[in-house]
């Protein structure tokens, strides 16, 4: 019994809900006759339909076996939609009060007009940005009568020094495409001071544009996290943007002022260094990309076997390009996979340790391109610094890192990384969010309240054929707070008022305790009876929370005392939850490019594939912001 009741155990585990269904009360429909002494009914009047749950219900027990159990659906991907771009409202900066005055306004000496002719030419001005861009760059100039970007001599040199951080944006993983201005000619013809006048105006507000949009990029990222799936959770950061305009205005380094908004935790900046080495060493050395998912078998024509001869001639040895001196000379860059090439690449594979079968395919590649290809490393890190800014700048001196790609835990305090764990995180049906919180509570000796995701798709349809199944289980299920036999609920009603949750022991689905940061995904750290799978390499497993290899050992850290005394409170035997004396920052991440303790930046694989509808997101993005430069 103890070993059937462990195998039910297993195939629950996990304990996380992941989504939950919009259902009517439920009741346990003979709760009533149990309590009073469990009088005997018919099939027809021991299940009767729960008024408002489902009409169509059938009505006799021997009919609802046909009745397929609702489902829980997880979060979903959404097809991304970018910010919308708006013209700035230039014309709402024309001051009809102002009249007749003759003021330089910021223009040339020789090419002054009087200022109500200047805002005039503001009307004709077409820049586009961002709505909360646009929105602060119009609160700016209505307060002023100054330019920030132009000066005697046309483009001031402020504007130059902040031109030249808008350029470099790719070391920072931005594009520098999305803060391109156009600079007025240093030349002009003095008969057409109008037009000058047009081109500087309108290269002003351009350029308040762009250096904004760099900024509030730099501060919270293109990208809008939640607009990607209901796995992430993010409140998105606000900036600024009219006081940091008044600051740009007076600024004695204006390249350090915008440039100082970038985030500044160790981790981004070994994420720059290491993104500003690749385009280096892509620059400096010879190296061979292959299209991903590229897959060659002999007799096949594609365009990738010129890529593919040419990593051979990179990587292999001096004595296997001897012997086929003749087929590399002769080999002109065609398609065709001929059999005197299969030969070459027959050697090669063989001189690698892979399987000599002439079939180019991932592991063939991976040896050609030495791993991950330089462009998918580099994709890597822009996501990851795109990423990095959707957590606070500063991570904190002592918080819990949790990286879903890596499955891997790491503790740091006093700003170094104390230990690090194996963890097991949501497989990809049950993903784990991407968000942060604070731990508040390590529950010893944990009842699992298990969440409505596994009650309504796994239990409900063994429950229907079987309602004592839970009670035979060990666990307690109850209806409105009150405690009941499994067999004494309709589990052809709604579930949603049922709670169903296994009481501590040593099969619970948490182990000996779970460490709690209150968040609306019932997400959490939790022990578990099955060590085995933290042997494994893949370990995208559970219903969504996060399993600890060593979960004594982090309960310890953010609790403050020792294991030893962690040990005693769970030998004690009792429920208990234990409030730790200083919340600790937790980041539940998801990181395909991320640096270790020593800052060399590791790479993953991505487990959930959410680094393709980061890469979606990006290029919607650029296209919303490239349409409207046009």
């Amino acid at each position: 019994m103890k070993m059937i009741k462990s195998v039910a155990i297993v195939a629950l585990m996990g304990g996380c809900a992941i989504a939950t269904m919009d259902v009517r009360p439920a009741s346990a429909l003979t709760l009533m006759d149990f309590i009073r002494g469990g009088r005997k009914r018919t099939p027809e009047q021991a299940y009767p339909v729960q008024p408002g749950y489902d009409m169509m219900a059938p009505q006799r027990l021997e009919d609802r076996t046909a009745v397929k159990p609702p489902k829980v659906s997880s979060p979903r991907y959404y097809n991304y939609k970018p910010e919308q771009m708006r013209r700035i409202a230039t014309d709402r900066l024309v001051d009809p009060v102002v009249t007749g005055s003759v003021q330089s306004y910021g223009f040339p000496p020789m090419l002054r007009i009087p200022l109500a002719d200047a805002r005039k030419l503001l009307p004709q001005v077409e820049v586009r940005a961002p709505a909360e861009v646009a929105k602060a760059v119009e609160a700016f100039y209505a307060g002023r009568t100054d330019f920030v970007w132009i000066g005697g001599e046309g483009v001031n040199g402020r504007a130059r020094a902040a031109l030249a951080v808008l350029d470099d944006a790719a070391k920072v993983g931005l594009d520098p495409k999305d803060y391109a201005v156009t600079v007025p000619a240093g030349d002009f013809d003095p008969a057409d001071m109008v037009a000058r006048e047009k081109d500087l105006v309108q290269f002003e507000i351009a350029m308040s544009a762009a250096v904004l949009t760099y900024v509030e990029d730099t501060v919270r990222g293109r990208i809008d996290p939640n607009k990607i799936s209901g796995y992430h959770d993010f409140k998105r950061k606000s900036v600024d943007l009219v006081a940091f305009l008044d600051k740009a205005a007076t600024s004695a380094d204006i390249a350090a002022l915008i440039e100082e908004r970038n985030p500044k935790h160790p981790q981004f900046l070994a994420l720059k260094q290491e993104l500003e080495r690749l385009r280096a060493e892509t620059a400096a050395a010879p190296r061979v990309e292959i299209a991903p998912g590229t897959l060659l078998k002999p007799g096949d024509n594609n365009p990738e076997l010129a890529n593919i001869i040419a990593g051979i001639k990179l990587k292999a040895s001096e004595a296997l390009k001897t012997e086929h001196a003749v087929v590399l000379a002769g080999y002109q860059g065609t398609p065709e996979y001929t059999p005197e090439l299969v030969s070459l690449v027959e050697a090669f594979q063989k001189e690698q340790g892979l399987k000599a079968d002439g079939v180019v395919g991932q592991a063939s590649i991976r040896v050609l391109t030495g791993g991950d290809t330089t462009a998918s490393k580099i994709n890597k890190l822009e996501i990851a610094m795109e990423q990095a800014r959707w957590l606070p700048n500063d991570l904190g001196n002592r918080y819990v890192f949790i990286n879903q790609p890596a499955f891997m835990a790491y503790y740091t305090d006093q700003g170094a990384e104390q230990f690090s764990m194996r963890v097991v995180v949501g497989s990809k049906a049950n993903q784990t969010y991407f968000f942060h919180d604070e731990i508040q509570t390590v529950e010893v000796n944990p009842y699992w309240g298990v969440p409505q995701s596994i009650i309504v798709n796994e239990m409900l349809p063994k429950l229907r054929s079987d309602p004592s199944y839970l009670d035979r289980m060990g666990y307690q299920v109850e209806v409105g707070g009150q405690v009941v036999p499994s067999y004494a609920v309709d589990w052809y009603g709604s579930t949603n008022s049922i709670a169903v949750r296994q009481p501590p022991s040593s099969d619970n689905a948490l182990g000996e305790l779970k460490i709690l940061f209150p968040n609306s995904h019932a997400i959490y750290m939790h022990d578990t009876p099955s060590k085995s799978f933290f042997k494994r390499d893949q370990r995208a497993l559970s219903h969504g929370c996060v399993r600890l290899a060593e979960p004594r050992r982090m309960a310890a850290a953010v609790l403050g005392i020792s294991m030893e005394d962690v040990g005693k409170e769970i030998a004690a035997g009792h429920n208990r939850a234990l409030p730790v004396p200083q919340k600790v920052p937790v980041y539940v991440s998801y990181f395909t490019a991320w640096p270790n303790k020593d800052r060399k930046v590791e790479y993953f694989n991505d487990v959930y594939e959410r680094d393709m509808y980061m890469n979606r997101a990006f290029d919607a993005t650029r296209k919303a912001r490239q349409q409207a430069e046009g």
